[in-house]
């Protein structure tokens, strides 16, 4: 396997040739997506570019907002393609590829947390003892992370963060014995994910959640098959019998944003990669407090979310995307904690493998564990809260 400094050396050339129009067409809901997914919802007809496209580009792929009059300019380009080569040629898009330079650990992670009731941890994480944690190559080399794809009908040798966020919560479930015919949970904009059909298959009741149409119109979710419009969407036959999918599983559209009260009494709740879409990073915080609001007392919320790895005061917040930091988490920990709740050890070890140290970079591929957005590295986080029991 190729280490860091490998995939460093050869992307320049191979990233200016491969920024493909779909990266183009529907930007923020790319990111994290592998090459081989992105191949499934490629556009026959090229259109041209919309305004949301080529703001997208612009800050995905030169690091900065629009300047006044640019967006219009390039909407000038007779399809993505064509926008495609022209940033591609820019003396500012080559300049912005070459001001990368090799990611190391900030000292931030390392530093104990202001408040000392926050718990926290500094050891290689595992999905045999997980806590709340990073992303990390070993988790990819452990059986569990084999035996819960093998359980979810996924390929467990694509190393891709969002391959690890699934196996993470099914380690959590795991680790807090949830993964039994009695228990009921909840899952929040679940897209098309398999965690409905499997846990379907144990015989655990489920109710799956995604954005009402009228929030996501526009936003490119329902086009790139990351949104769930109906139960019929969730089935997996490769995991689960029609019947027991039937029984156990149920679906409604939620705005994360305003839980119903009707959704209570629920053993756990998790969403994957989903509330740094909610507006911003205290909308996204607010989210994880309100999840709480759905389980019985003692019920477990399990999250994961994208976390800064280059700053702890500086970081990219758009309505559409919310890069969480160090500083973000030890808040929303101090709220749960005052609110009587118990959040799981923050463990924020970000990784010692050869492949840890590899940040990604548009057109995203494999191995995607880091990844850039805009001038930020970041990678999944994974956030466990057990509900007060009071």
């Amino acid at each position: 396997m190729n280490d860091g400094s490998t995939y460093r050396g050869s992307f320049i050339g191979q990233k200016i040739g491969q920024i493909w129009h779909i990266a183009l067409k529907v930007g923020k809901n790319l990111i994290g997506m592998p090459n081989q997914l992105r191949l499934s919802i490629r556009q026959p007809d090229h259109p041209a570019p919309s305004q949301e496209a080529i703001e997208w580009a612009i800050r995905l792929f030169v690091g900065r907002e629009p300047h006044f009059g640019e967006v219009a300019a390039h909407q000038g380009h007779a399809n993505l393609d064509s926008l495609r080569r022209a940033f591609a040629e820019t003396a500012e898009f080559r300049a912005f590829l070459l001001s990368f330079s090799p990611w190391t650990v900030p000292v931030f992670l390392l530093e104990p947390p202001a408040n000392s009731s926050i718990p926290m941890l500094l050891r290689p994480p595992t999905l045999a003892e997980p806590t709340s944690q990073l992303c990390t190559e070993a988790q990819f080399r452990e059986d569990l992370h084999t035996e819960f794809c093998t359980a979810l009908d996924i390929d467990p040798t694509h190393m891709h963060r969002k391959i690890w966020e699934f196996a993470w919560i099914m380690a959590v479930l795991r680790k807090a014995d949830l993964l039994r015919p009695d228990k009921r949970g909840i899952g929040f904009g679940v897209g098309n994910e398999p965690f409905p059909a499997f846990l379907a298959k144990l015989g655990i009741e489920v109710m799956a959640t995604d954005a009402p149409s009228a929030i996501i119109a526009g936003q490119g979710w329902d086009t790139t098959g990351q949104h769930a419009s109906s139960r019929e969407q969730l089935w997996r036959p490769n995991i689960v019998d029609r019947e027991s999918f039937e029984k156990y599983v149920s679906f409604t559209f939620a705005d994360m944003n305003h839980i119903p009260d009707s959704f209570c009494g629920f053993d756990f709740c998790w969403s994957a990669c989903s509330f740094e879409h909610l507006g911003s990073i205290e909308q996204g915080l607010d989210f994880v407090r309100n999840s709480l609001k759905t389980l019985k007392p003692g019920g477990l919320a399990i999250h994961t979310t994208e976390f800064n790895l280059t700053s702890n005061q500086d970081t990219f917040e758009h309505p559409s995307l919310s890069l969480f930091r160090k500083q973000d988490i030890e808040r929303l920990y101090e709220r749960l904690i005052q609110e009587g709740h118990q959040p799981w050890p923050l463990n924020l070890f970000p990784g010692n493998g050869k492949i840890d140290a590899f940040v990604d970079l548009p057109p995203f591929s494999l191995p995607h564990l880091k990844l850039n957005v805009s001038k930020y590295v970041t990678t999944s986080i994974g956030l466990v809260v057990q509900k007060s029991s009071g």
